[in-house]
């Protein structure tokens, strides 16, 4: 018998592998607590997405991880994971809270559209409807303002088979959204245009404060730029755009389903993609 005076590669294998814990899968549930192990930060899970994973501190602080290893529960290491979302069916929903369908082909476009302000108006559109909005062929397209719908109508030409559903920011009598959409309906697009829009200045304020780690949405003053103003009561970076982008991801971050955004934008965004998909 031949011998290898050498052995074997002593790289080959880790004699110490035997004695390491193996990961565990376990699903970042909210309330559960977990540990980075890099960083030592310590905290109960709010809220997980493809995105990542945020947890709160006992201090009340808030920070995001990737999802996957690297956490310690008691002490285990351990791979966070998507919780795994099911009715009481086992039908899975979507995370606007409908039945997904999951046999059912993405639909090609519709002529019908929905218009938006600007990209994280769509963003935020994509996130909680997106599956929805495949499903049924509506295409979200942002205008960058508001003061180009008429223009963007003349383009378009709404008609039969061809609606334009119009979402827009501080949607508030007097305002100059509320003056634009009369002017909409007045128009000879106005039997098949529809605007509806939510309160608030900026689409930012319609994520529920708790999605995003803080008690509230500050107050910000007259004269001063709503999210710039925001970031700075907030105490986060702003002195950049790509600050102020980084303050987006952050809040979008937060959204995992219709359970994290104002009921007043809820009910809009649903009567739009009903008049877009309604048959004329």
């Amino acid at each position: 018998m031949d011998f290898d005076r050498y052995g074997t590669d002593v790289l080959a294998s880790d004699p110490h592998a035997a004695r390491r814990p193996v990961a565990e899968d376990v699903a970042a549930e909210p309330g559960t607590v977990v540990e980075d192990a890099q960083t030592g930060w310590t905290g109960a899970v709010l809220s997980a997405d493809k995105h990542g994973v945020r947890l709160e501190d006992r201090r009340g602080r808030v920070r995001q991880f990737p999802l996957g290893a690297g956490f310690l529960v008691d002490g285990r290491p351990v791979r966070l994971v998507l919780p795994v979302v099911q009715t009481a069916s086992g039908r899975a929903r979507t995370a606007s809270g409908s039945f997904a369908a999951a046999t059912e082909r993405a639909r090609v476009a519709r002529a019908s559209r929905i218009l938006v302000e600007g990209r994280h108006d769509a963003e935020l559109i994509e996130r909680v409807w997106g599956d929805d909005l495949r499903v049924e062929g509506v295409v979200v397209e942002y205008l960058e303002g508001v003061d180009r719908l008429l223009d963007e109508l003349d383009s378009i030409e709404p008609g039969p088979g061809r609606r334009i559903g119009v979402l827009v920011d501080h949607f508030v009598p007097g305002s100059k959204e509320a003056r634009i959409a009369e002017a909409v309906r007045a128009s000879r697009h106005g039997p098949h245009t529809l605007v509806l829009g939510h309160p608030y200045i900026d689409v930012w304020q319609a994520v529920l404060p708790r999605a995003v780690g803080i008690e509230r949405w500050p107050e910000v003053p007259r004269g001063v730029e709503w999210k710039l103003g925001v970031c700075r009561a907030l105490g986060w970076p702003h002195a950049t755009q790509a600050d102020l982008a980084t303050a987006w991801r952050r809040i979008l971050a937060g959204v995992r389903s219709f359970a994290d955004l104002d009921p007043k934008l809820l009910g809009r965004v649903e009567e739009l993609i009903d008049f877009v998909t309604a048959e004329d």
